[in-house]
This record gives structure tokens, sequence and C-alpha cells, in this order.
């Protein structure tokens, strides 16, 4: 969630400040572009993924705290937005050869002993997008973690709302002899973004390839989230495949209905087109969008520049980290030497570590090869296109259908099967990563096409399932997620999980 913001009130001289200080890191960052002031000597990779805390009984457990202490690695688990939640944060290492195996060793390694640890404070660790056993009970603001910053964001965003939040989505049937289900709940407090869940996948690029990178996840979220999807309950409803998508959107709009009617932009944000720079992004986060934390610091970013350090840009991250895009934008300091990351945030927690895997190297591999097209995608592509890609992959998984250059609508799994995989492959021997990891992680990835089944699916067939046989819906869930953590911990991928 960023960086420590002191709990305190803000006034109108702040947010003049604020704005005139995001100005001035705009000018220094056009500048640092200009001249090449940017760390690139190779290519790295980085991952964050949230994680659940359950109890015996499958209910939400709010004790990150004992966990987090219980297990002792404050360089690699912190806190997240709700009581409920911790987040891993994998070291940044470089993406060729082996690296992905040893990642996948160490997320499990890390995880066990994570679990080691919420095991001794009676809670349970899981991989998941939405956890299917919250009630609306469980977004009091009370169940906020004890970390200023969540709640003067939660302040922040309900002082510019000005009312309740609406939570408010229709579902996918779980199949033929189930009726459409639709969730309409209020919740007064900005607890229900706890419940996304997401893996976000980061890699450095240099400043020039920076907007081919970005365009290029761009047109890739949609297929990223259909065939990823693991997000499919939310307050015991049956709703989109992957929930999180419309969730992340209400539980964090700053909008009531009057300004949604003007046309202003929400905070959760896909963009509204194909960029050239990274400055683009920055430029348009100061110029939409209001400051949520309007907290300066004391450095002035042009007289750092002048003085010949790489500024810190504060104010601009800061603003960053409160406008949340599927893809965002990343300036950073590593050793006071700046670099520019895209983080890629559209994918759910879990189901296992190998599936986490297979979708990043997916993601990089499909990525790469966009990036070295002729004809980039995304100049045959409406922008428009891309982001209905992404809301149809989130609400129908590999049900949905996707617009493709050169194909036109197809199902996910098919456009994975006909292009995009080979295109995985060449992109991922481009990157110099190994053909073991190449096979092993996209061999999952075919897999999972050719059985069209990922968590969402996986998680729908058994509730439905349940449900047949006599369960109601809070029974069918708590079972559903006792099957579910059982077969992560196994550490099989998802489409080899039995159903039922």
């Amino acid at each position: 969630m960023g960086r420590h913001v002191d709990d305190r009130g803000f006034k109108p001289v702040d947010r003049q400040r604020y704005r005139n200080k995001m100005q001035r890191g705009l000018d220094a960052l056009a500048r640092m572009l200009a001249d090449g002031n940017f760390s690139f000597p190779h290519q790295q990779m980085g991952l964050e993924m949230e994680l659940c805390l359950v109890d015996r009984n499958m209910e939400p457990s709010m004790s990150n705290a004992e966990v987090l202490e219980k297990i002792g690695e404050p360089a690699l688990f912190t806190t997240e937005l709700g009581q409920q939640n911790i987040e891993l944060n994998v070291e940044p290492r470089v993406l060729a050869g082996d690296s992905a195996l040893k990642l996948e060793e160490g997320m499990r390694a890390a995880l066990r002993r994570a679990d080691a640890g919420a095991h001794d404070a009676g809670a349970k660790i899981v991989m998941i997008g939405t956890l299917p056993t919250l009630r609306s009970a469980h977004f009091d603001p009370g169940w906020l973690s004890r970390n200023p910053r969540y709640s003067l964001l939660n302040e922040q965003i309900f002082l510019a709302r000005g009312e309740e939040m609406l939570l408010d989505m229709e579902g996918e049937p779980l199949g033929e002899s189930y009726h459409v289900e639709r969730l309409r709940s209020y919740a007064d407090s900005i607890l229900p973004e706890s419940a996304c869940t997401s893996v976000q996948l980061h890699l450095q690029v240099a400043p020039e390839d920076f907007a081919p990178h970005w365009n290029a996840a761009q047109c890739l979220a949609g297929v990223q989230v259909a065939i990823g999807a693991n997000s499919p309950f939310l307050l015991g409803k049956a709703l989109w495949h992957e929930t999180r998508i419309p969730l992340f959107l209400q539980a964090t709009d700053t909008r009531p209905e009057e300004l949604k009617n003007q046309g202003v932009r929400p905070r959760v944000w896909f963009g509204e087109r194909w960029i050239t720079s990274i400055f683009d992004l920055f430029e348009e986060n100061v110029r939409y969008f209001p400051a949520l934390l309007p907290d300066p610091e004391d450095e002035d970013p042009v007289a750092a520049l002048d003085a010949g350090r790489a500024p810190t840009l504060a104010e601009l991250r800061l603003h960053n980290g409160t406008i949340w895009r599927w893809n965002r934008p990343v300036y950073d300091l590593v050793d006071g030497v700046p670099h520019l990351r895209i983080e890629n945030r559209v994918l759910p927690s879990g189901p296992s570590v190998v599936d986490i895997i297979a979708n990043a190297a997916f993601f990089y591999g499909a990525q790469r090869a966009l990036t070295e097209q002729d004809r980039p995608l995304w100049t045959q592509m409406s922008f428009a296109a891309a982001e209905e890609n992404l809301f149809a992959g989130a609400r129908s998984g590999f049900d949905a259908h996707l617009y493709w250059p050169g194909i036109g609508w197809v199902a996910p799994d098919e456009l994975v099967m006909r292009r995009l995989l080979p295109m995985a492959h060449e992109g991922l021997r481009a990157c110099g990563v190994s053909d073991e990891a190449r096979e092993r992680y996209l061999g999952v990835i075919e897999q999972r096409c050719l059985a069209r089944r990922n968590g969402a699916t996986w998680q729908r067939e058994t509730v439905a399932r349940l449900e047949e046989r006599g369960a109601d819906r809070p029974a069918a869930l708590t079972t559903m997620l006792e099957h579910y953590i059982a077969l992560a911990d196994a550490g099989d991928p998802v489409h080899t999980w039995p159903v039922g």
C-alpha cells in the first residue's frame, strides 16, 4: 500500500502545495527521461502476493499482527489493508536462466515457514482471489490493519465520496439449473478492497521500452484474467469469474453517482489511450486525480537534479499509489539510482505456487513477443477493445469472447493455444529463460487451456456439486475452501484438481 503517512487532517493549503510539488516532480521526470538518467543493467522481475488468513472454521482470522510477529520475516512478509491479510514480497531477480524455477522453490519454502507461524497464531494462510467465507460484518472499519495510512486513506476516500460504498454486481450462473445471482450491499469502509487479494508482477524496463511494454500489457489484460480467474464468490454470491475486477473498482470509488454521470474517471482505472512514454501516465495522474494523501516532503526534485542527485519524486510516487491502474507505472530508487518498472495488477492470488509462476511466465513471454512485432498489436486494436476484453474475461473466464486483431472474436483458450502460447515461448527465449523453465510453466498454461479449468471454474464446479448433494451455500463454500486449501498445499496445478 506504499510509504508511511502520518494520521492527521489535511488543510486546503496542503493540497495546493502538494499539487505544486507534483508539478515540480513532473518537470524533474521529464528532464530525467530526456537525459537518460536511469539504471538498466539487466531485465529484472519481482512479485508481490496478497494472502488471506482463516481460522479452523474457514472464517477470516483477524490476526495479521500476531501472525507477522510469529513469522518474524519483515523483509518478506508485511501487513495489508485488512486484518485478515498479509503480503509476501519476493526479492527482485533477473528474468533469464532458471530464475523462475528458483522463484517457485523459494516461494514454496517461504510459504511453508509463514504457514508454520500462522499455525502458532491459530490461523491458516490461503492463496485465493476473494475469500468466499467473508461476510459483511468483516468490512467493519474496526478490522482495518493498525497502520495510520489505512485509516487515513479510508477517511479520505469517504470524505471525497460523501456517502456509503455500494457493491452492486450481477454474476454468471453456476450452471443451467441456476439463476443469475446479484449482490447489492453497502459498506462504510474501504475494507471490501481487502477482499481483493492479488498477485502483482513487476518488470524493470529501460525508459525507451516502457511504452511498448505497457501497451502490450494492456492488450494482454483480458486474456490474463480469463485464463487465470480465481475469484468467483463474494459475500455468499456466485458473481464474476474474477470478481476482484469490479469489486476493486467499486470498493475504492471516490465518485458519487453524479460524478460518474459526468464521466469523472475512477481511481481504479484501465486508462483511456495507448501511450508513447511513461511520462504520459504520471501526467494523467496529476491532471485528472485530486490527491488523497497530500503529505509533501521537503525535497525539491528539480533542485536535487541540479545538485546531481536522483530525486525521490515522493509526491508523484505517493499519489501514484492511490491510483490503482491495472498496469501501474513505477518510479523507484535503489541505492540512490532510479529505475522504471511496470506493475501488472490484474491477476488474483493462487490457486497454487506453480499456477502463479505459470501465469507470470505467460505474461512476461507474451509481453516480450508483442513488443518485438514489426507492426505493434496496439496499432491494430482500439484501446476500448482492450478494456472491453478485460471486463469480458473477468466476467466469464473461459466462456468469454475476446476481440483480437486478425482473428476477431475468439474464446480465451483458443486465443492462447493458436496465437499467444507460441508467442510466449518465443518471448521467453528472447528473455534468456531456460528451456526447462519455459517448458514447465508454459506447459501448465497449455494444459489449463486444454482442460478449460482455472481456479474459478474449479471453485464454481465444486460448490455446484456440493449443493446438488444437499449442502446450502454457506456449507458448500466452507467445504469447498477446505478442499481448496488442501489441494493448494499439495502443490499441483489447478487443472489437475479433482472436483467434488
